[in-house]
């Protein structure tokens, strides 16, 4: 083989090589709250096929996933439930600094399996017998602290408290009441069905007044500053096609720095 066609050779293989790589890109992890995690799913199936970049998602309680980050947990992004998590981890340097940005603002729920028994209001929350009424721990979850803000609102906790079945997560909730293990559930809205049809059961959609706002911001974690496809997805995640599929989601717009 001449020398000409050897360095051919070796010039086509690393470009083969190189071109390669750059196809398969990076991979990012992503630590998402347990209402955002079918529109995550959602989201990341995009993501990839644009980018050629991975995402693993995991998805889990905010309060968990914080105290996990504390604890070195190897996430690239947090998808909080709320606020407040994202800018302490600024603050204790384990998120990039301006980093954080309010991706979505989400909706509470009252969820029923039975489609007679909700009617649209509170009224049975004040005329529950045996009914098990689920909620998410308002310690860990913000969509736990919000139920726990509305049934405050409405002086129902103290009558409420003996029929109160807390879980950890709003995911959990969800399959309480799904389940048949609780009759009732405060559940976020975008664990209704696709596009906000409620597919089985009742449900009442909770006035934002009656709770504190519920905006979920997203980090950029300080050990995925250098991560191609952490930063790329962050910057995804604004996007006018990306906010469009997060609104059909049951969802308020976000895209609000902090």
């Amino acid at each position: 083989m001449s020398m000409q066609l050897r360095g051919l050779l070796s010039i086509f293989f690393l470009t083969f090589v190189l071109s390669g790589a750059s196809a398969f890109g990076e991979v990012a992890t992503i630590a998402v709250a347990s209402n955002f995690a079918e529109v995550a799913k959602h989201l990341a199936g995009e993501f990839e096929s644009n980018s050629g970049h991975r995402l693993t998602i995991v998805t889990g309680a905010s309060g968990r996933f914080y105290a996990q980050i504390l604890n070195g947990a190897p996430f690239d992004v947090f998808l909080s439930a709320d606020s407040e998590k994202p800018l302490q981890l600024i603050s204790s340097g384990y998120g990039q600094p301006d980093s954080a940005f309010t991706y979505a603002t989400g909706r509470l729920v009252l969820w029923s399996r039975d489609e007679s028994l909700i009617k649209d209001d509170a009224s049975v929350l004040s005329s529950i017998d045996s009914y098990k009424v689920a909620y998410a721990n308002p310690r860990l979850a913000p969509y736990g602290k919000a139920a726990l803000e509305v049934m405050e609102a409405l002086s129902l906790f103290e009558s409420l408290e003996r029929n109160l079945v807390q879980g950890e997560n709003i995911s959990q909730v969800y399959q309480f009441v799904f389940t048949g293990n609780a009759e009732l559930g405060f559940v976020a809205q975008s664990q209704i069905p696709h596009n906000g049809d409620l597919g089985i059961g009742s449900s009442w959609v909770i006035p934002a007044a009656l709770h504190s706002p519920i905006k979920q911001d997203a980090v950029l974690l300080s050990r995925a500053k250098d991560n191609v496809a952490a930063r790329e997805f962050m910057s995804f995640l604004s996007l006018p096609s990306s906010q469009a599929v997060i609104r059909s989601y049951g969802y308020e717009s976000g895209v609000s720095a902090r």
